[in-house]
């Protein structure tokens, strides 16, 4: 039997509706920017494994690092207890962190990282003797799918069996240069009828919303009116973060600082699973008391786990290198290229691009998981390249290792689709 095959036996996939897609194509090796099937045939990945392998699949100076952690401390309760991997971690994420970020608390996933985020909110504002229970967010924004980070996501696709269960949230549109007073005035309005906790929203890119991009001036008015509110502003960065914008975060593009930021994927640069959920001094401070009730009560089993912080550190080093920092530049500067011979074609309706993120929209109505978006995967997957179109959106996210003639590559099997269908 053959690893697909094998495959339907017991597994259950990820955003999948296996009556309608019951075949899982093996995948048995991958490096650098390529992924290679149980047939040898090779893939480049355009998508860098959801915005996860940054630097590459299995870099070998991340791969000798953890190899060498393996072998010293495998893992150890993060409660009462601390390592070498962790703190050397925190030193390293703070240098390139904004400059307001303080503490660090580790979980497993974007997910939970926005979970813990949230409820750091809440329990703030119960802390300081208020009792704030709305959250407000961005329509189409994705957090995650775990019950907070589901509660404050738009895209009713996933949220529908659960919407009875979710925590309290006010959605305001996204802002832009015809909305903008309207938006305003709506958060405002919304925080004076309510006891509002925190603002979440994802920085400039909206990921799973198809990369739908928005202006940094039009957020930072929103984030000015949360500041003087004593709203605290939570920047989900698990897809931005890491250079992915041209800026390690894209919260850097920003006046207004966020209270708290989340990270994960590019953070242990696809190796294993860890997130962190970041905070200012502020936030930190209202949870030490001398009542133990006060103390943040959140914990997961492999939090901090040295491998995974290994296997961090070690990205965060390749990131702030001049070899990956020079890599940011190119890709940067072939999107923008690539956008001058695209943007004008009779299918492609819009264009845009933010760092090494470049997506087109098509000139056609097309659900998110409809049949011509399946059509669209499987021909860029048989020419040669993994790229998940979303909706009638097709996008491009590489790694940075990835080089000209595969990012070339890319680009034609762009155009013939544009020329197929």
């Amino acid at each position: 039997m053959t690893l697909t095959q094998r495959d339907k036996k017991h597994l259950w996939h990820p955003l999948t509706q296996h009556k309608l897609h019951p075949d899982h194509l093996a995948i048995t090796k991958a490096k650098g920017a390529l992924l290679f099937d149980d047939q040898g045939k090779e893939y480049i990945d355009g998508i860098a494994s959801w915005y996860t392998c940054m630097y590459g699949h299995c870099n070998s100076y991340i791969t000798q690092k953890v190899a060498a952690q393996m072998q010293q401390l495998d893992h150890v309760v993060f409660a009462g207890f601390t390592h070498e991997p962790a703190v050397k971690l925190s030193e390293a994420l703070i240098t390139i962190l904004p400059k307001n970020q303080q503490k660090l608390f580790f979980s497993d996933n974007g997910s939970t990282s926005v979970d813990v985020a949230i409820k750091m909110a809440l329990q703030y504002h119960f802390n300081n003797g208020e009792k704030r229970t709305k959250i407000i967010a961005l329509e189409g924004g994705f957090h995650g799918d775990t019950f907070g980070a589901m509660s404050v996501s738009g895209l009713s696709v996933y949220n529908g069996p659960f919407e009875d269960f979710f925590i309290d949230v006010e959605r305001i549109p996204v802002p832009n240069k015809d909305n903008i007073e309207e938006v305003k005035n709506i958060i405002e309005k919304i925080i004076k009828e309510h006891h509002v906790a925190a603002f979440i929203y994802e920085p400039l890119v909206q990921g799973a919303a198809a990369m739908k991009m928005y202006a940094s001036e039009f957020l930072e008015e929103l984030l000015a009116i949360a500041k003087k509110n004593n709203v605290l502003t939570i920047a989900d960065e698990v897809m931005t973060g890491f250079g992915k914008t041209g800026k390690n975060f894209a919260s850097e593009y920003l006046y207004h600082l966020p209270d708290i930021i989340c990270l994960s994927k590019s953070l242990t640069a696809g190796l294993v699973p860890m997130a962190i959920t970041s905070c200012s001094q502020k936030i930190y401070d209202a949870f030490l008391s001398d009542e133990l009730g006060k103390g943040f009560f959140h914990g997961h089993t492999y939090s901090a786990n040295p491998i995974a912080c290994s296997a961090a550190l070690a990205g965060v080093e390749l990131l702030k290198s001049d070899e990956i920092q020079q890599n940011i530049e190119r890709i940067i500067l072939s999107h923008k290229k690539f956008d001058q011979r695209i943007k004008g074609h009779a299918k492609v309706r819009e264009t845009r691009q933010l760092g090494v993120i470049y997506a087109l929209d098509l000139h056609v109505a097309m659900e998110r998981y409809g049949n011509l978006r399946y059509q669209l995967f499987n021909f860029f997957m048989e020419n040669g390249v993994c790229l998940r179109p979303l909706g009638n959106t097709i996008y491009i996210l590489p790694p940075f290792v990835i080089t000209e003639d595969q990012l070339e590559k890319i680009y034609t099997t762009i155009e013939k689709a544009l020329d197929t269908f």
